[in-house]
């Protein structure tokens, strides 16, 4: 190997936090990467990583020559595209990811407009209700919604969205509209397990948290089906103001207890290429941000 793929299996390792996740990101063998990393230290004269039986951990040194190396690689990625004449026209494949609602009504319309605009791009989209690795699925751009754990990843914030309960209005009026927490347990509740995984929903009430735990007519693993459950007139649910946005703007759906809800919950665009991101991946989260933070539905 020469250095510039020494640089590369390096930076993939510290992004891995270990050799197996390395050697699966570059499609080499583990005995290649370690080959690599040998090399690189006996040629720099310093230990890069620490490695035990079952961690890898990047030395203060292996730290600072990786940042270096990041930028090393992306200064050649563009002069490559600078001499193909591509730099102003990305190409490739974009891998991204984000929940599967908030997917098909917001993603997916930057998505066909970003296609558009760069015809040598490729998009694949997973839309998820879960939580997926980026660096082992191969994930350029993320949405996640919710507060984030530390990580190495860059995160944008583009918006935030409420915890909303709200039913048809013929259901509140034939049932009456609670208005206070403990007015739920007289109410039909459909549970959205994409949202709640259990029948217990936080509130805070009297400026204390407060957990009701209900017993949930309909369970269902698809926020549609909550949404249509909901708009059917069958009973109470909680879902992501969103979620629900076009049917509370028209009237479908009222919105309750809104007195008593949670602090709204961040959304953030996230992606692992810090500042020196790929051409393609830059011109996609420009375009994201840009509209994900116009969207009324998400501020």
């Amino acid at each position: 190997m020469d250095r510039l793929q020494h640089m590369k299996v390096l930076v993939a390792v510290v992004d891995a936090n270990g050799f197996a996740g390395a050697a699966r990101k570059l499609n080499l063998s583990p005995s290649a990467v370690t080959r690599a990393i040998n090399e690189l230290e006996r040629q720099l004269g310093v230990r890069l990583l620490a490695r035990s039986t079952r961690i890898v951990r990047v030395t203060d040194a292996g730290a600072r020559y990786a940042d270096d190396c990041r930028r090393i690689l992306a200064d050649v990625a563009e002069a490559d595209e600078s001499v193909g004449g591509t730099h102003r026209a990305p190409r490739g494949r974009l891998t991204l990811t984000a929940p599967v609602l908030f997917g098909a009504q917001f993603v997916t319309p930057i998505v066909t407009e970003y296609l558009l605009r760069y015809p040598e791009v490729s998009a694949v989209c997973l839309f998820l209700d879960r939580v997926i690795n980026m660096l082992d699925e191969g994930v350029d751009v993320a949405v996640r919604i919710g507060e984030l754990a530390d990580s190495s990843l860059q995160a944008v914030p583009v918006g935030r969205v409420r915890r909303v309960i709200c039913a048809a209005p013929a259901y509140l009026q034939q049932c009456g509209e609670p208005r206070t927490p403990d007015d739920l347990f007289a109410h039909r509740i459909v549970s959205a397990a994409g949202v709640t995984p259990t029948p217990e929903w936080r509130l805070i009430e009297n400026g204390a948290p407060r957990v009701v735990k209900l017993q949930a007519r309909m369970t269902t693993t698809s926020n549609d089906s909550a949404v249509a459950a909901a708009l059917g007139g069958f009973g109470l649910t909680r879902l992501l103001s969103y979620q629900v946005a076009e049917h509370l703007r028209s009237g479908r759906l009222q919105a309750v207890l809104s007195d008593f809800e949670l602090p709204a919950l961040p959304v953030h665009v996230l992606h692992r290429e810090g500042q020196h991101a790929s051409q393609r991946v830059r011109a996609f989260l420009d375009l994201a941000v840009e509209r994900l933070r116009a969207d009324p539905a998400l501020n």
